[in-house]
């Protein structure tokens, strides 16, 4: 073979041996992808029962019942959050925004998950709790970081733990946006903190009803470690 076809079949099997890694990694990713979608935890099937929605996921009690330990805030109002931010989907992320109503141009914030958590919020909080395997797609991660700057908005705001109202209203606007006022031009947005408010009331009442049911209920939750 004279160097010039040596060179050109080179070239050749180069370019499929890269062509078929590609096909490869892009497979993989979308086996990756689907194996995740389908680890995703179901959508409680009766979002304004705390009840139902603890018999749906048992562990999502424990996690809540850990956070609360944590933190300080009440696991009623830890789930009244995620039931408002992202209807209990793992995936959940805000709308996109459109170039000329047609052309999609990224989201409208970069809020992810259950907690819908921000990047610049997130960052803090992983910068704190460490990143090691979290992700705000984990109901466990999401319910500590809601716990987490909730704890923080009451220790620099004075908000009670139990305020699920002004917490939220935090929450929402971060703390700046709160101690301005930002909030109260946005009488939307106080609607939502009512609705926060009382589902979480809800939740309270519906909690000491079937808590038994959740507590202690794993093999290695034993007295006197547990009751």
């Amino acid at each position: 073979m004279v160097p010039g076809k040596f060179d050109d079949a080179v070239r050749v099997l180069s370019f499929r041996s890269g062509r078929r890694r590609w096909v490869g990694a892009g497979l993989l990713a979308v086996l990756l992808a689907l194996l995740v979608a389908g680890c995703a935890p179901s959508v409680p099937d009766r979002q304004q029962d705390l009840c139902a929605i603890f018999q749906q996921h048992p562990d999502w009690y424990d996690y809540a019942r850990d956070a609360e330990d944590e933190w300080g805030v009440p696991a009623p109002i830890l789930m009244a959050f995620v039931h408002q931010e992202s209807s209990f989907r793992s995936n959940a992320r805000p709308p996109r925004k459109y170039v000329l109503w047609v052309i999609p141009w990224g989201r409208v914030s970069s809020a992810k998950g259950y907690a819908q958590a921000q990047d610049p919020a997130w960052s803090d909080y992983t910068a704190e709790r460490g990143s090691f395997f979290r992700s705000r797609s984990d109901m466990e991660d999401a319910l500590d970081f809601i716990g987490w700057y909730n704890h923080g908005t009451s220790r620099q705001l004075g908000i009670a733990k139990t305020d699920a109202r002004n917490l939220y209203l935090a929450y929402h606007e971060g703390r700046g946006g709160y101690r301005s006022g930002s909030w109260k031009g946005k009488p939307k947005l106080q609607s939502i903190a009512n609705r926060v408010a009382e589902t979480a009331r809800q939740y309270e009442v519906q909690l000491q009803r079937c808590e038994s049911e959740f507590r202690c209920d794993s093999w290695w939750q034993v007295w006197p470690l547990c009751s």
